[in-house]
């Protein structure tokens, strides 16, 4: 991840899983999908990095188009009234989008 920290309250970074990871053979052969799992786990790896938090619960996951091998997007974290939203994008696109609870 090419990670930066845009504030106290917003943190954004841009993420691409390779088309080499190990979890893609047999999520769709023949046509890879990034399964949620794996978005949940760059959702978990930014929280680590912006707040120094592990993320203990995901209290809201929606999936609403896929993440292809090698596609870059944008993660972003906005925290308002203690809660942490987070929201994956291409090309302007909500991939997925939710709800996370993290703890020092």
């Amino acid at each position: 991840m090419d990670q930066h920290k845009v504030s106290d309250s917003r943190y954004r970074t841009v993420l691409c899983v390779s088309p080499e990871h190990p979890c893609l053979p047999g999520h769709f052969p023949g046509q890879p999908l990034v399964p949620g799992v794996v978005l949940l786990e760059y959702v978990a790896k930014a929280l680590r990095a912006w707040r120094d938090q592990r993320l203990v619960r995901v209290l809201e996951a929606k999936f609403m188009a896929p993440l292809h091998p090698g596609e870059r997007a944008e993660l972003i974290l906005d925290e308002n009234a203690g809660r942490i939203r987070f929201e994956i994008l291409s090309d302007g696109q909500v991939l997925s989008r939710g709800l996370i609870e993290g703890v020092v």
